[in-house]
């Protein structure tokens, strides 16, 4: 029996309608299991903190659990590589940050490439670290400090938690922009013991880990790294006062393998931007130095993208290879 023209165009506007109407009733009823969230560093650091923030608040959102599942190795490569080859249902997420961004160069061999295979998801937020130095250092400004270390050249060492790290890039960013010659000494364990006995004298440190060392005299705070001053600081100048331009910002973020479902990212944007304006959250992350940041997917992309670009340029100056 043939089909009338105009029963056939609505079945078939039906069947093409049906892909669309399955996403979005999947959407709506995910998650229907555990959600895990794949963190690159071990726990107890703060990526691993925020990660274990967020999830309480998602789960109490979602009625379903979100795990935090630590998978440290290769400067954070081994936790990328594991969301970058999960199913994109949505279920195996990532807090990205910007070991993902250095890890674009500094790498050359990866087995994915972070921009192109992960789909950004949300912001949760960023802060700046501080450059701090041991007091026995004579500069107490910047000025002194760029001043001190070119007239004397490869004398002063800059501590980092290894190469390609958030505070030996924003080291590197800083020797670029003026021209000083700090030698980088990379630890596979804290410096700050040696920073605080003056084997080392100079650090960008996280604002959270220097804040009490700082108060209490142990070292001495110059810049904070951000375009502006920061709350925790507030006597303490911005970098770009004294290095125009000069703006090095740690940052959160989730995301998600390529090809999860823009329904799923879209509900997961909306409710992660909802329970950053939680106060009880909001006030825990302030107290890691984060400034929480909504943002849509795309602006969280775009920010990926323009980080990428940026520390592309540091590492290659710095000659920076993986530890």
């Amino acid at each position: 029996m043939k089909l009338r023209r105009r029963q056939f165009l609505r079945l078939a506007a039906g069947a093409a309608a049906t892909p669309s109407l399955g996403r979005i009733a999947s959407a709506q009823a995910y998650p229907i299991r555990p959600v895990h969230v794949i963190v690159g560093t071990p726990p107890g650091l703060a990526p691993d903190i925020i990660a274990r923030l967020l999830g309480q608040r998602l789960s109490e959102r979602l009625n379903q659990q979100f795990v935090i599942d630590n998978r440290p190795g290769a400067g954070t490569n081994m936790g990328t590589e594991a969301v970058v080859r999960a199913a994109p249902d949505g279920y195996t997420l990532l807090l990205a940050n910007p070991a993902n961004a250095v890890n674009a160069t500094l790498y050359p061999s990866l087995n994915f490439n972070f921009i192109r295979d992960t789909a950004p998801v949300a912001s949760i937020g960023g802060g700046p670290f501080v450059m701090v130095v041991n007091p026995s250092l004579p500069a107490k400004t910047i000025p002194e400090l760029i001043a001190y270390a070119k007239a004397n050249p490869g004398k002063i060492n800059m501590a980092s938690a290894g190469n390609g790290t958030t505070p030996h890039v924003f080291g590197e960013l800083f020797k670029m922009m003026t021209g000083v010659d700090l030698v980088h000494v990379p630890y596979r364990s804290s410096y700050v013991p040696d920073l605080l006995a003056g084997q080392v004298q100079v650090a960008f440190s996280s604002t959270s880990a220097s804040i009490e060392l700082v108060r209490t005299g142990k070292l001495r705070a110059l810049a904070v790294t951000g375009a502006r001053r920061s709350d925790m600081f507030r006597d303490i100048p911005s970098m770009a006062e004294f290095v125009p331009g000069y703006e090095a910002n740690s940052w959160y973020g989730i995301a998600a393998p390529k090809s999860t479902s823009a329904e799923i990212v879209e509900k997961l944007n909306k409710i992660i931007n909802a329970v950053l304006a939680d106060p009880d959250l909001k006030a825990r992350l302030v107290g890691l130095g984060i400034d929480p940041a909504p943002a849509t997917s795309a602006d969280f992309g775009k920010l990926i993208a323009e980080e990428t670009e940026k520390w592309a340029k540091v590492v290659r100056f710095s000659g920076a290879k993986p530890d």
